[in-house]
Parts: C-alpha cells; structure tokens; sequence
C-alpha cells in the first residue's frame, strides 16, 4: 500500500470509529461512546503524522510527541494539540476508564465535535 493509501485509509478508519462512537451514543451507552471518538482522535492523529513526516506511530506515547512536534514545526498544526488532549484525558481517561463522564453534555459534545477534529486532521494532511 502506498504511504498515500495508507493515511487515506487510516483516515477511513477513523471516520468509522467515529460512526461507532454515535450509534454508542444514541443507544446511551456514554463511556463506549467516548473511548470510540478517542480511537478516532488517535486514528485521524496518527494519520496526519503519516502524512507529514513519512512514519506511523507504533505507540500512544508516539502520537502524543509527533502531534507536539508537528506544532512545534508548524503553528497551524498547534490548535489539533490542545484538542487532543482534551480527548485523551476527557474521553478516554476520565469517562472511559474512570466513569466519570459528566457533565454528560460536555462529554456527548466532544464525542461529536471528534468529526470536526478529524477534518481539520485531513485539511492538515493535505487531503
């Protein structure tokens, strides 16, 4: 697969994890929700790494240091960070593992607005 094909379909991935993420949501289920949109901040994250330096990140870890470094290159890039980690410590931290999901309209709100940062991710990928 072409490193072309490869973001595009890592995009793909990401778009479909979102999808989850709503169905969860509408059948009330809130924590799976929020662990679907933060796979899908993750996905659309580690593919706009892809895109921009050439390497997929084998970790968590790897994707937070590459979206830090792709801002620290490129200011554009520096708004995705702040939202990132809003999604990694709310989303998958807090609500995921912790249960704590309320306020549950804060929570539901960054579960949908996932979709904005996954097209905000492909505008800085280039796609």
């Amino acid at each position: 697969m072409t490193e072309d094909n490869q973001v595009k379909a890592i995009f793909a991935d990401a778009r479909v994890l979102h999808a989850d993420a709503l169905d969860m949501l509408h059948q009330g289920k809130i924590r799976n929700a929020a662990e679907k949109a933060w796979g899908a901040t993750k996905r659309a994250t580690d593919a706009l790494i892809l895109a921009r330096t050439g390497e997929l990140p084998a970790t968590t870890a790897l994707t937070s240091q590459g979206i830090r470094q792709l801002a620290r290159e490129n200011a554009a890039i520096a708004p995705l960070v702040g939202r990132y980690y809003t999604r990694i410590g709310q989303l998958h931290g807090e609500c995921f593992y912790n249960g704590m999901c309320e306020p549950r309209d804060d929570t539901e709100r960054r579960i949908r607005e996932t979709d904005d940062y996954i097209r905000d991710a492909e505008g800085m990928a280039g796609l």
